[in-house]
């Protein structure tokens, strides 16, 4: 075979080789695709107010984990994405468990595992308290008095951790993070409990409040998805690395002005 002869099938069989690659990426997307988003669309969970979900940015335009981290995903995958509102993040965790949603970010707690199956860590948060202008209590030995209203949102970690911590002090569930601000102006609660990027969008509503020093946990933000979609766990896994690394998480915590961070533990 001459010299030419050989330089064009070198290119037939590069050409057959790049084709053969791709067709098995694509292959492999659409799989993917296929155990995530089965109904051909990424059905993403989110509820206002807490940039692990979704918030507003001055524009009007919608920002957070789950807001984002589900955009990415989806294009990635090559489907569209639904956004579908809850109040609250139980609600959400309730709708991956029944299979009304592909995708949320949330505290991947071992009950919450029970009902959903998570990636590994996104980030990590502190858990802290929120008081109100005037408050008098400065600091986390005040709280677990008699008399003093801990307002958690209901069906949350907060819920579920508080009593055992605070005997003294009454639990009080508020509907939702938007709820909660007006029952501090009613007087219903003395202070607030949850992750610290959350009582920061709640200070920027509330004139003189503060977040007390210090925290009383960390939750440990992971992607959920639906049980029997463990296949997909690699890739998911693949995707936090990759979001990580090549700084698209920073970026995302700084449009949805996500304060209150940490690293987050390795599985």
């Amino acid at each position: 075979m001459t010299g030419l002869g050989l330089a064009r099938l070198a290119r037939t069989v590069l050409v057959a080789v790049v084709a053969s690659g791709l067709a098995g990426a694509t292959a492999r997307a659409d799989v993917e695709a296929q155990i995530l988003a089965p109904s051909g669309t990424l059905r993403v969970g989110v509820y206002s107010g807490s940039p692990t979900s979704m918030v507003t940015d001055a524009a009007g335009k919608p920002h957070g984990l789950s807001y984002d981290l589900g955009a990415e995903l989806g294009k990635r995958l090559g489907v569209p994405v639904d956004y579908v509102r809850y109040q609250r993040v139980a609600d959400i965790v309730s709708a991956i468990h029944d299979g009304q949603l592909d995708f949320t970010v949330t505290n991947a707690t071992p009950a919450r595992a029970n009902d959903v199956s998570f990636s590994e860590p996104v980030l990590a948060i502190e858990l802290g308290f929120l008081v109100p202008a005037n408050s008098p209590i400065a600091e986390v030995d005040d709280i677990d008095r008699a008399g003093v209203k801990i307002g958690v949102t209901k069906g949350s970690t907060s819920e579920r951790t508080l009593p055992a911590k605070f005997k003294n002090a009454t639990i009080v569930p508020a509907e939702s993070v938007k709820i909660a601000v007006a029952m501090f102006v009613r007087g219903e609660i003395d202070l607030y409990a949850t992750n610290k990027p959350t009582l920061f969008e709640m200070s920027d509503q509330m004139p003189g409040a503060r977040i007390l020093e210090g925290n009383w946990g960390l939750e440990q933000m992971a992607i959920a998805i639906p049980k029997g979609r463990e296949s997909a766990l690699p890739l998911l896994n693949r995707f936090v690395q990759d979001i990580k690394s090549s700084g698209a998480l920073e970026t995302i915590e700084q449009q949805a002005g996500l304060r209150g961070a940490v690293n987050a533990r390795r599985n």
